[in-house]
């Protein structure tokens, strides 16, 4: 080969490397996501279900309205979770059937744990991040 050839091909090496690790640092410095993987608050927003205001007994006749906000992992969780409001539904009837006033009032972050709990095991699309109380009335 002739030392314009080897020139050339030596050439497109380096500029093809030069573009492969420039992209790799792109790609890296731009991705959405913090080093220890939590979510920006954005993607929390973006990625968040907002159920329907609940409104049903406790054990001992009291009422309460209840609603709360689901964080998924992503797009198609949270797409999921909506299509999944019926079962949402189900398991907070059936949680909150078994308490009565004063365990509501002390114990609606285990509700938040079952709700995470269960609906996780329903999940195909992605998973639940957490689960917030964003409005409570008891009656």
């Amino acid at each position: 080969m002739s030392k314009l050839v080897k020139t050339m091909l030596i050439s497109l090496v380096i500029i093809i490397l030069v573009g492969v690790v420039g992209a790799v640092i792109v790609l890296n410095v731009l991705e959405k996501k913090d080093k220890d993987g939590e979510q920006s608050i954005d993607e929390i927003v973006e990625y968040s279900y907002q159920t329907p205001e609940i409104t049903t007994d406790l054990s001992d006749g009291s009422f309460v309205r209840i609603q709360f906000q689901i964080i998924t992992d992503g797009k198609h969780a949270r797409e999921e979770l909506s299509k999944r409001e019926f079962q949402v539904r189900n398991i907070l009837i059936k949680e909150l059937a078994k308490m009565d006033e004063q365990e509501f009032k002390t114990g609606l972050s285990e509700v938040e744990d079952t709700l995470k709990l269960e609906l996780n095991e329903l999940m195909t699309e992605g998973t639940i991040q957490d689960v917030y109380t964003i409005n409570k009335i008891l009656q």
